[in-house]
C-alpha cells in the first residue's frame, strides 16, 4: 500500500520516529488512520520524555504533562490537541493511555513476570487503544502489542545502554552473573545472550498462534514484525538489520490475509 499523498502533522511524526507502526497504520481505513497516528505520536512523545534526559525528576515532569492531557487538561500542541479530540470523541479509553504513562515511569524491573506485566501495561495497552480507535474491542491485541514491545526492547538494548538505562529483569541478569551496570558497560557481552534467549521466548509466548483481529487488523500488524524479530538469535536481535523489503512484504501479506 502506498503512503498517503498528504500526511497530517501526527502522521509525519510517526513516519519519522516510528516507521514500523507507520507502515502498519497505512493498512487502517483512511478515515481512521489519523487516530492511529495520533496514538503512535503520543507514544513517541512519552518515550522521548523518558529517554531524552538522565534526570529522573525531569522525566517525571514531562510525563506528568502528558498525564494531565490524558486526564482532560486542554493544551495546545501538535500531538496533545488531536489526542484531546480523540479522547473527547470517546474513541479510546484513557485508562489505556494512563497505563502507557505508568509504564514509562518504571526505572527498574526485577523479574521476568514483572517484565511481562510491564510489556502488557505499556505497548500492550497502546495496541489495545489502537484497536479501540479502529472500532475493535479485542483483548488479544494487548498480548500482541506486548510481544512487539518485547522485540523492540531487545532490539534496543544497545541504544538504550548508550542512553544510560536498562530495563532487563535484574533477577534474570543476576542469575547469569550480570547487573544493569554490566549491561550498560558492555551490551554486546556474550554472557548476556542466555538472558536475551529467555526473553525472546517470553516474547514468542506472548505472540501465541496467529490471530484474525477483524476491524482491529492494523493495530495487530506490528505483531507480524515481532514474529520475524523474535525468531532471531540473541546476537542478531541486538544488532538488528534495518527493515527491508521482506518485512514490508510480510506485513502486506498479513494485511491481505487478515491475520497477524
Amino acid at each position: 500500500m502506498s503512503p498517503p499523498s498528504f500526511l497530517s502533522a501526527v502522521g509525519e511524526i510517526v513516519r519519522r520516529a516510528d516507521p514500523d507502526r507507520f507502515l502498519t497504520a497505512l493498512f487502517a481505513p483512511p478515515a481512521r488512520r489519523d487516530r492511529l497516528f495520533t496514538l503512535y505520536a503520543f507514544n513517541h512523545e512519552t518515550a522521548r520524555a523518558r529517554e531524552a534526559t538522565t534526570e529522573p525528576v525531569m522525566a517525571m515532569i514531562r510525563l506528568q504533562w502528558w498525564r494531565e492531557v490524558v486526564e482532560g487538561t486542554v493544551k495546545h500542541h501538535e500531538v496533545a490537541t488531536p489526542l484531546t479530540e480523540l479522547l473527547g470523541d470517546g474513541a479510546v479509553d484513557p485508562a489505556d493511555l494512563l497505563s502507557v504513562l505508568d509504564a514509562r515511569e518504571v526505572t527498574e524491573i526485577a523479574t521476568v513476570s514483572e517484565w511481562r506485566s510491564w510489556l502488557l501495561s505499556g505497548p500492550g495497552a497502546l495496541a489495545h487503544a489502537a484497536g479501540q480507535a479502529l472500532g475493535a474491542e479485542d483483548e488479544r491485541l494487548r498480548t500482541l502489542g506486548a510481544a512487539y514491545g518485547a522485540a523492540g526492547m531487545l532490539r534496543s538494548i544497545v541504544p538504550h545502554a548508550k542512553a544510560g538505562f536498562c530495563l532487563l529483569p535484574t533477577e534474570l541478569l543476576a542469575g547469569h552473573g550480570l547487573s544493569t551496570d554490566a549491561v550498560l558497560a558492555d551490551p554486546f557481552a556474550p554472557a548476556l545472550h542466555p538472558v536475551i534467549q529467555r526473553l525472546l521466548q517470553e516474547g514468542r509466548d506472548l505472540l501465541g498462534p496467529r490471530h484474525r483481529p477483524g476491524p482491529g487488523l492494523a493495530a495487530a500488524l506490528p505483531a507480524v514484525l515481532a514474529r520475524r524479530d523474535l525468531r532471531h538469535a540473541p546476537d542478531r536481535i541486538i544488532q538488528p538489520m534495518p527493515r527491508g523489503l521482506g518485512d514490508r512484504l510480510a506485513v502486506t501479506a498479513a494485511a491481505l490475509m487478515g491475520r497477524a
